[in-house]
């Protein structure tokens, strides 16, 4: 439910009440959210905003009294959440499909006027619009894959035109490190699966780029020259995902100064490619990175690393042998430290500017989950707490003072 929007300092804000009851899209549901889901979303924008990924945001959640059937009854709650704008692919394919081209046209010319001012007079306006979004789409599905996050529902309609994360259902953080890893239950087939989110993101940008294109030409069916363009605009969401993937994976690495072209085949790959082989806990693995600096090469502290990880694998085969935890060791001495130190960056800088790229505490799954309890059992005051770790306190060491409690969530 749509409230209105406000102008602040310049930014265009939509604020939206996300199950406050039936409105004329429910179709055949009710419109109403229940605390369990409200609390995942109310965290996760937040947190996603505070790891630099694009997304809508949280503005305040209300817990109310009434009943919500779902698989069983639950106590409903109403999510206040704003965003540039709530216009996603979806939009565009509605009046298409009914063959609506003046709608579709003003919502385009709505979306350009609105957000995209700037070549609001250029001549194939509408190219314009796909080239930016694929652009805008590509950057956020590169930092959901260093990030580790996996989206769960894909479709068209949860796809902001603004490049935003939106409509947090099923999602989840990686915990063992598995490309193939699914999130959602309802997806046994794995169509939005990790390592499939940029082949989905792009599929869908294809889908509107067909209304686009009828804005274009005046018809369903594209004209050669149209058909030319919407393959260039097209062909820009990869590369622009590879360069802002590796541009975030080169910082998560420590790879501040020192950019070389094979970065990701020679350094990135290699140290992915053991986590998978160990299903070794991501975030766990990437955060320990960062003590790599200090240990200026040497051996014994490396090889005590490399245990640690395997620690935090779930592969018993190479948690409980020296083989892999040998060659990572091996990576770490050979591979990625001769890397770090080419830099000419102070050990401890470099580990201080390493920890700001990769976080110590994640709205993994069973964290959301602990929330959500302890919030059944009256303890409502622990989802702020946490929304403040997993913000203001995600890239640091511990838990603040009066949260030991949360220590267990890193």
């Amino acid at each position: 439910m749509s409230l209105g929007e406000v102008l602040h300092n310049s930014q265009r804000w939509e604020i939206q009440l996300k199950g406050a009851g039936r409105t004329p899209y429910a179709r055949f549901a009710d419109g109403y959210a229940v605390r369990r889901s409200s609390i995942r979303e109310y965290l996760a924008a937040e947190h996603l905003h505070a790891l630099g990924i694009p997304t809508a945001r949280s503005l305040a959640l209300v817990f109310t009294d009434r009943v919500v059937e779902r698989e069983q009854p639950e106590r409903g709650a109403v999510l206040s959440r704003l965003a540039p704008s709530w216009v996603r692919f979806g939009s565009f394919e509605l009046p298409a499909s009914r063959g609506d081209l003046e709608l579709t046209r003003q919502l385009a010319d709505y979306v350009v006027h609105h957000h995209f001012a700037e070549f609001a007079d250029a001549d194939s306006v509408y190219m314009r619009l796909l080239e930016r979004v694929c652009n805008l789409t590509a950057r956020m599905v590169a930092r959901w894959q260093a990030a580790g996050f996996c989206h769960g529902v894909m479709n068209t309609d949860n796809m902001s035109i603004l490049g935003l994360t939106i409509d947090y259902g099923p999602f989840a953080f990686l915990d063992a490190y598995d490309p193939a890893f699914i999130c959602n239950h309802s997806d046994p087939a794995g169509r939005y699966a990790f390592d499939e989110q940029p082949r989905v993101a792009l599929w869908n940008l294809m889908r509107l780029a067909a209304p686009l294109a009828a804005l274009v030409d005046g018809a369903a069916e594209p004209g050669p020259k149209t058909v030319r363009m919407i393959t260039d605009a097209l062909n820009q969401f990869g590369p622009e995902f590879r360069r802002e993937y590796l541009q975030v994976m080169r910082r998560r690495f420590g790879l501040f100064a020192d950019h070389r072209d094979d970065d990701l085949e020679a350094v990135i790959q290699p140290y992915l490619d053991l986590l998978q082989e160990a299903k070794t806990d991501y975030i766990f693995a990437m955060r320990t990175l960062c003590s790599v600096p200090e240990t200026l090469g040497n051996h014994d502290k490396l090889t005590a690393l490399a245990a640690r990880l395997a620690e935090r694998s779930l592969n018993v085969a190479c948690r409980d042998t020296s083989e892999w935890q040998h060659r990572m060791c091996n990576y770490l001495e050979s591979v990625y430290t001769p890397r770090l130190q080419a830099q000419s960056i102070a050990p401890a800088e470099l580990a201080t500017r390493m920890k700001q790229e990769n976080p110590t505490f994640v709205l993994r799954n069973w964290v959301a989950q602990d929330v959500i309890e302890r919030a059944e059992r009256g303890d409502v005051a622990w989802i702020d707490k946490v929304l403040d770790l997993l913000t203001t306190h995600a890239f640091d060491d511990h838990a603040p003072s009066g949260m030991e409690d949360a220590e267990k969530y890193a």
